[in-house]
């Protein structure tokens, strides 16, 4: 008889994030993620003990899939400044609607309270801001912005985005990425190098 197929943790993270974005870290239940995923809440408290470990487990793969993430959107455009677009775009996947991104902010919670998440928080946003800043030092390389501090302007970068999401869900006001590319091109115009004719 051939053995049953075992689903790898990604898919079960991808599972939870799904739930938590229709119910929220406090509401979810191992069963609730269980009927997502496919599969037995016994065998995810066999995988990770408890609804805590699945949560911590969450968090675990979104500090680790920083960089990948951010070398697949580099490798999509070939234009740094573009490729911050694709940044946000990435992001606004998060805000689909004002509920889900609602129900997202409420795992910071735990980010802020829980010293256990709070650390993977923490990676997860320096490992952010310091692939914003390569993506910005390229920009000022490629001549598409003019010489700045690069790491100044990361984390002004980094506030704009999480502020601009946030801003969305308050305001309503068209599509999260259209909103948040219009802050950031904001925030990026004072630094573009304006383009000189060809005589």
């Amino acid at each position: 008889m051939p053995r049953p197929k075992v689903k790898p943790d990604s898919e079960l993270v991808a599972a939870t994030i799904r739930v938590i974005e229709r119910l929220g870290p406090a509401r979810l239940t191992l069963a609730d993620v269980a009927k997502e995923a496919g599969m037995s809440a016994a065998t995810l408290v066999q995988r990770f003990g408890s609804k805590r470990g699945l949560l911590l487990a969450v968090a675990k793969m979104g500090s680790m899939g920083v960089r990948e993430e951010f070398a697949q959107i580099r490798e999509r455009y070939k234009s740094p400044v573009r490729a911050l677009e694709g940044v946000v775009e990435c992001m606004a996947q998060m805000a689909r609607t004002p509920e889900a991104l609602a129900n997202g902010l409420a795992f910071l919670e735990m980010d802020l309270a829980d010293p256990e998440f709070h650390r993977l928080a923490l990676d997860h946003a320096r490992q952010f801001r310091e692939q914003l800043r390569e993506i910005l030092n390229d920009a000022m390389r490629a001549g598409e912005l003019r010489s700045f501090a690069a790491g100044r302007l990361a984390n002004a970068l980094q506030s704009i985005i999480g502020g601009s999401m946030l801003n969305w869900a308050i305001h309503r006001e068209g599509k999260a990425p259209a909103f948040m590319r219009a802050d950031l091109e904001t925030l990026l115009a004072p630094y573009r190098r304006k383009k000189t004719k060809r005589s």
